[in-house]
């Protein structure tokens, strides 16, 4: 590791460490990557990209010394909930078009069986022009 790497490393342990004792000097004090980020005056990406497994162990760090729920996990929990909901709902939707898909095939064989049986032909009014030629 090049010594730039190493002092951004050094700077994101020290800042995790301000950020848990609730000591903030450059951010909100909240325990999210961009706190992090902002309190050890990094780029976030460099936080995302370079120093990933910091970011994940300040999560870990937050999750057990604090004995709170990061953010992020926080954001995607309630993502999942939501999804869970519209599967549900899109379920129940997909079962209700099933049973009126099954509903309106038998209501057509029930009014193709009906126009059959009739012997005389139903008389059409002079505006309407049949389809197919009657016989």
């Amino acid at each position: 590791m090049n010594q730039q790497h190493q002092d951004e490393r050094t700077r994101i342990r020290e800042a995790m460490d301000r950020l848990l004792a609730g000591e903030a000097t450059a951010s909100n004090g909240s325990f999210t990557a961009a706190a992090l980020a902002a309190e050890s005056g990094i780029h976030r990406m460099a936080l995302y990209k370079r120093h990933a497994d910091l970011k994940n162990e300040f999560d870990e760090r937050v999750r057990t010394e604090t004995k709170q729920v990061p953010e992020t996990e926080k954001q995607l929990r309630a993502t999942v909930a939501k999804l869970k909901k519209t599967i549900s709902n899109q379920k129940a939707e997909i079962e209700e078009l099933r049973e009126l898909v099954t509903r309106l095939t038998l209501a057509s064989a029930v009014l193709t069986q009906g126009n059959g049986a009739s012997a005389e032909p139903v008389p059409t009014p002079d505006n309407v022009i049949p389809f197919r030629p009657s016989t």
